[in-house]
């Protein structure tokens, strides 16, 4: 579907897109932010292969087109421009970000609406990403669980997460208080109306009024649901390729299956709301 100069064609039935006819180093027009804005909110997560190498200040300018930047509670920033959070993976590493089904800091409580990721150096195989999307996982379940998790909400935390993570990058965090939020299990978009599932395995720790026994038993069941292959897309990177996901509406896992080779990048992260449910629009 050609609209403008730009070229969107999606990847899976549920989720992605991929964009052409763009060059995301530049200043946007208004034309081209609505149809990013629109396809990002419908499609989740959108994919540009075939772009220059953004400097610090380009990718943070085409950021804070979508929104104020959002700073991590965590982890180290770029020293002269600390919109960046800097991906980086290599044989001494302890960690790899993202390599656990997420939404971004969604412990926060008004979690990212979503982030952008440029990768400008990659294994010789490996390092993909993968995404799914929270409304397909939504719409797949009976309408009687839809109904019963639609009154729920559930507990983000993050110390169990962030506790001493970035200690081989310089983190100090001994004083630190990180985020710990409850939040609905189905929110709606603020954009389309849709409800995607809100809960991952990373953050999600707790449900709401409910025993132990019962919210583990269904936080396993979600965890499951949420992970299953036909929500998902997947994308082989390329360099300098950007993804752009709207935490909103999907989640997703980096691999790290390709140590002890180097993977390197930088995102920006932009500015969220608080996640509420509201009745679907039709």
């Amino acid at each position: 579907m050609a609209r403008n100069l730009l070229t969107i064609t999606p990847v899976t039935p549920a989720i992605g897109a991929e964009i052409s006819g763009l060059d995301l180093s530049q200043p946007l027009s208004e034309e081209d932010f609505n149809i990013l804005n629109e396809t990002l909110a419908d499609r989740q997560v959108l994919f540009f292969r075939d772009q220059a190498k953004m400097s610090p200040e380009a990718q943070v300018r085409l950021g804070e087109y979508f929104g104020p930047l959002h700073v991590h509670p965590a982890a180290p920033t770029l020293k002269e421009n600390p919109g960046i959070f800097v991906i980086h993976t290599h044989k001494d590493s302890v960690i790899s970000n993202g390599d656990a089904w997420h939404s971004d800091v969604s412990c926060d409580e008004e979690p990212p609406l979503g982030t952008i990721l440029q990768l400008h150096q990659l294994p010789t195989n490996g390092g993909d990403t993968i995404f799914a999307s929270m409304y397909a996982a939504f719409d797949a379940l009976s309408d009687t669980m839809k109904s019963f998790l639609c009154e729920l909400t559930a507990i983000h935390a993050s110390e169990h997460v962030y506790r001493n993570r970035y200690a081989d990058r310089g983190v100090e965090d001994t004083s630190k208080v990180f985020p710990f939020s409850s939040h609905p299990i189905v929110r709606s978009h603020p954009l389309t109306g849709r409800q995607a599932l809100f809960v991952n395995r990373t953050f999600t720790t707790k449900i709401n009024d409910m025993t132990d026994g019962e919210s583990a038993a269904l936080l396993g069941f979600l965890f499951d649901h949420v992970e299953k292959p036909e929500f998902q897309v997947r994308f082989k990177w390329t360099e300098n390729a950007v993804a752009f996901w709207d935490n909103r509406c999907a989640q997703h896992l980096a691999m790290w299956d390709y140590w002890p080779e180097e993977r390197k990048g930088h995102r920006v992260t932009i500015k969220g709301d608080r996640p509420t449910y509201q009745a679907s629009r039709a």
